[in-house]
């Protein structure tokens, strides 16, 4: 863990059993649920390897990790059905591994365009943050879909 890093900072929550948005561990990473659910089964898988690049994990953590997000990307897409799943690394604001999976739907107001390019305003407005009872929900249909992509052996509730 690296101190002033966000996303170790979630995962110490996720070790500490203080994040509420996480979904399951997996042998590479933690899924997570968005914060924001304006693209509903919005979901993001964090590297257990605080690195910064692809190209820095060792050859057989990140062909596992690069499994792993297609597994929890299929879930995504299993659990939700959208029309189309986004996949984005991006690491300018935090520069530690970690995937946005995000299903686009056929009422998408801006299908041509990747999500960072909308308002931010309308996509992380307060009504898009998800009630206790709704992330409860969220969870249960994607770590349901999860049991089905992921091997069990590989699954940590």
């Amino acid at each position: 863990m690296h101190h002033k890093c966000l996303v170790c900072e979630r995962i110490s929550k996720i070790l500490n059993h203080e994040n509420p948005y996480f979904v399951a561990e997996l042998e590479t990473g933690y899924v997570v649920l968005g914060d924001f659910q304006f693209f509903k089964g919005y979901v993001l898988l964090l590297c257990k390897q605080h690195k910064t690049e692809l190209h820095q994990l060792d050859e057989e953590f990140k062909v596992k990790f690069l499994k792993e997000m297609s597994e929890v990307a299929e879930a995504v897409h299993l659990a939700f059905q959208p029309k189309k799943i986004n996949y984005e690394m991006l690491g300018n604001a935090y520069s530690h591994l970690h995937w946005h999976i995000i299903p686009r739907y056929e009422d998408d107001p801006n299908p041509l365009k990747p999500i960072w390019a909308m308002d931010s305003k309308i996509i992380n407005a307060g009504e898009t943050r998800p009630n206790d009872q709704e992330l409860s929900e969220l969870k249960e249909k994607l770590l349901n879909a999860l049991k089905t992509t992921v091997d069990s052996d590989r699954l940590v509730i």
